[in-house]
């Protein structure tokens, strides 16, 4: 159990720290290759927060243990709501600037709609997978167009910015776009053999622990990301990380889980995680798109507000598990 424990805190110590570094030279790698800032903001760092949700489930699916792929899926897309952007939030208001954003935001609120379409028969077959991936290439593919239409958008002011602070050699951008790969794969992989230990030591599913231990540790990249740009006033960058990773988790990371090892979906993923993370998705969207001549924003009381949801979902599935004990 202590080895399992260990396996669990460093595989999530070793998964931030990598995944921090691969999209340090994933976008720097990008630049020197010609990529616009607002591109390398939403489809490079999008992806790059997201790389530990989309390791983590693969080597779940390989493995047999779909639930914590899905779990880590939808886990990380509430995490990065209520727990991320309510603390950023309380750190300073965040305001929604980029149309490009203000675009996705309904994008987002729809996809989730559409999962849930696919999800309600109990069953993530391969088809639906496909479907997910299929979308995910073609949002994928808007961006980019998107990306180099709006070039002047306030999120690549954002991003050029925040590349200007972090600037490295080529040879630097390519060492630690490779190294930081590998230490993800190496690092996922401990920590899904830690946490499916752990799932069966104390008798719980293998989604609950995605859609606790594993979807906060996955998380803490966006987390970390989102702190940094709304402490240098980027509030573009600040949420549109978790904008970014919502839409990956949602399309590629349980769509490839999908695609590998095709799953069950316990009714509780619809009537409570999927409905949790509806309502949080619908309040992002009302929060953040502006209506009525209100600019998109999220202040203090509202972070405060998304806390407090996370806390209590939280504290659901905690009961939930001291119930079946």
């Amino acid at each position: 159990m202590l080895m399992s424990l260990a396996a669990i805190a460093l595989g999530l110590a070793v998964l931030v720290w990598s995944a921090d570094r691969f999209v340090d030279g994933a976008s720097a790698t990008a630049r020197y290759a010609g990529m616009p800032p607002l591109l390398i903001g939403m489809v490079i760092v999008g992806f790059g927060t997201s790389a530990p949700e989309i390791v983590v489930s693969i080597i779940s699916a390989l493995e047999g243990n779909p639930g914590l792929a899905l779990g880590n899926g939808y886990g990380s897309n509430i995490a990065n709501i209520g727990l991320i952007l309510g603390i950023t939030a309380l750190i300073s208001p965040i305001t929604v600037h980029s149309q490009v954003l203000r675009k996705e935001l309904p994008i987002l609120l729809l996809i989730t709609l559409l999962s849930l379409g696919l999800l309600w028969n109990g069953w993530l077959a391969r088809g639906d997978a496909l479907v997910l991936l299929g979308v995910f290439v073609l949002l994928m593919g808007w961006s980019i167009w998107q990306g180099l239409r709006d070039g002047n958008d306030a999120m690549a002011a954002d991003e050029a910015k925040a590349l200007d602070e972090n600037q490295m050699s080529l040879k630097q951008a390519l060492f630690w776009l490779v190294a930081g790969l590998l230490l993800l794969i190496i690092s996922s992989r401990i920590l899904v053999w830690g946490a499916v230990n752990v799932a069966q030591a104390f008798g719980v599913s293998d989604l609950i622990i995605g859609l606790t231990i594993v979807a906060v540790g996955t998380s803490l990249p966006e987390l970390a990301s989102s702190i940094a740009a709304i402490r240098k006033n980027e509030h573009d960058l600040a949420i549109g990380n978790v904008i970014g990773s919502n839409l990956f988790n949602t399309l590629a990371v349980v769509g490839l889980a999908g695609v590998i090892h095709p799953l069950a979906v316990a009714p509780e993923v619809i009537s409570r995680d999927f409905m949790v993370m509806g309502a949080l998705t619908l309040s992002l969207f009302v929060l953040g798109y502006g209506f009525k001549g209100r600019q998109g924003r999220i202040n203090r009381y509202e972070g405060g507000l998304l806390l407090l949801a996370y806390g209590g979902y939280t504290t659901w599935l905690a009961l939930g598990v001291l119930g079946a004990a």
